[in-house]
């Protein structure tokens, strides 16, 4: 592979526009650019979660995961073009199961945190979210992967299943929401 990025800094978004992989020029805030931005986003915030100590077992997941969404920012950024398939959304499957059954059933909701990794986990998840719901605005405007919507949907769903699993890392726990009383 050669050099992609020669210069960081070209001036060409200075106006408010920036490229697509197809060469296209796009307005920063256009659907499909938002999509790509929390794509981004959610891909450095499971940085650093990784960044937090792991067992081995998550951090392979999060690395793997990190790789198909840096394919999905590509499969955005050249419209029609797709990499994610039916497939990544089965192995998102399989992880959920394998680290789900490892966990107790939840019976309350639980509150965002635990530990620092479960946190860092928790705030990947919400961004997993956001970035479901901008891919979901930019299938608005025009044709989208469903693998893709498929993908983020699971993968907020391992992203809750691993923030339960490492809250419960090293002797802690996960704090369970306590509803306001009704009377005070």
């Amino acid at each position: 592979m050669g050099h992609r990025l020669s210069k960081i800094y070209t001036r060409t978004g200075d106006s408010g526009m920036t490229g697509l992989g197809d060469g296209q020029r796009l307005e920063k805030d256009a659907p499909r650019i938002e999509a790509m931005g929390a794509i981004d986003e959610l891909n450095s915030h499971l940085g650093a979660t990784l960044a937090q100590p792991l067992p081995e077992t998550v951090r392979h997941c999060l690395t793997q995961v990190q790789h198909r969404l840096f394919d999905l920012g590509g499969e955005l950024s050249i419209p029609g073009h797709t990499l994610i398939s039916a497939a990544h959304t089965l192995q998102l499957e399989h992880w959920l199961d394998d680290f789900n059954a490892e966990l107790p059933p939840l019976k309350e909701f639980i509150l965002p945190g635990g530990n620092a990794a479960a946190a860092a986990c928790h705030i990947a998840r919400a961004v997993c979210r956001r970035a479901e719901r901008r891919l979901t605005t930019l299938q608005r405007h025009e044709p989208v992967n469903d693998h893709a919507l498929s993908y983020l949907n699971r993968l907020s769903d391992l992203l809750f299943v691993l923030a339960r699993l490492l809250a419960r890392q090293n002797g802690g726990h996960e704090v369970l929401w306590q509803p306001a009383n009704a009377g005070s």
